[in-house]
């Protein structure tokens, strides 16, 4: 099974539109996923045509149930969902450690019953967002082609080499994703920059800026489904062909225990993961 977190630290990546509809592209191929909604705006679950969980899935990352058993069915096919739910959101510090370590646990814990898993991360920089990149194996890294975006994938470079040094050493960066690609000199600028930049990880496909992308959600739909002959269905397809053919298998990297790690840096909070905690809420 292929675990990978969706992330970026910007909003407006593109994060959530590659999630669902990477899932459903591969779905496409005969493929079984799982998209998990780590996000407590629950975009994905939204988009995925599943309402909002109640206390059942906290319940599962809290240990007192079976992650697995929460998963549903969607409007992609052969794509399931863990849904997102309110009570995502903690109420404080203590409360966000003890559910990052929740998650790390439950993701572990998930059996090999899909091909891909595929987290969609919260754009913050705390605990529950570094929880996914302590327990899975790859990055997936969408980047709106805008110069302002560099920075946030900069910054999220950042984060994963603090998690490797101290949480999960077999992070690795999958792909970055190229999306929201114009027709302007701007927009091509940018993703020839992140192929100079990042060329053994920079996707040759990129998603453009495509309008059944932006009208997919209301309806509740994969762009694949929505729209299948759009652009945005068939760039969304290209990255999956390509994320296919370029990915290695991982499943037999040594990635140790993040979640005794993670244990151990959050409850103990030793001087230099408080100061690395600090410097994440600062930025």
């Amino acid at each position: 099974m292929n675990t990978f977190a969706v992330t970026n630290h910007k909003g407006g990546s593109a994060k959530t539109t590659t999630a669902v509809n990477l899932a459903a592209a591969l779905g496409e191929q005969g493929l079984q996923v799982l998209v998990i909604d780590l996000d407590p705006q629950g975009s994905a679950t939204s988009w995925l045509g599943s309402p909002v969980a109640g206390r059942i899935v906290l319940d599962a990352y809290m240990g007192q149930a079976d992650l697995a058993d929460t998963a549903v069915s969607t409007s992609a096919p052969g794509v399931q969902l863990i849904p997102s739910t309110p009570w995502l959101v903690a109420a404080d510090r203590r409360q966000e450690t003890d559910l990052a370590l929740g998650v790390i646990h439950a993701l572990e814990a998930l059996p090999p019953r899909w091909d891909y898993v595929l987290v969609d991360c919260p754009p913050s920089q705390g605990y529950l967002a570094i929880a996914p990149l302590s327990a899975c194996q790859q990055v997936l890294v969408p980047v709106e082609a805008h110069v302002l975006a560099l920075s946030g994938l900069v910054s999220l470079l950042e984060t994963m080499q603090e998690v490797r040094e101290r949480l999960n050493p077999g992070l690795t960066l999958s792909a970055i994703v190229a999306c929201r690609v114009s027709h302007t000199r701007h927009a091509r600028e940018v993703v020839e920059r992140l192929r100079e930049r990042y060329p053994g990880h920079t996707l040759r496909a990129f998603v453009r800026e495509n309008i059944s992308l932006a009208e997919a959600p209301s309806f509740q739909l994969p762009i694949t489904r929505y729209a299948p002959f759009s652009a945005g269905a068939e760039d969304y397809r290209t990255v999956a062909h390509e994320f296919l053919q370029r990915r290695p298998v991982r499943d037999d990297v040594a990635r140790g225990s993040p979640l005794a790690r993670f244990l151990r840096s959050a409850q103990r909070h030793t001087p230099s993961t408080a100061a690395w905690a600090r410097g994440q809420e600062a930025r």
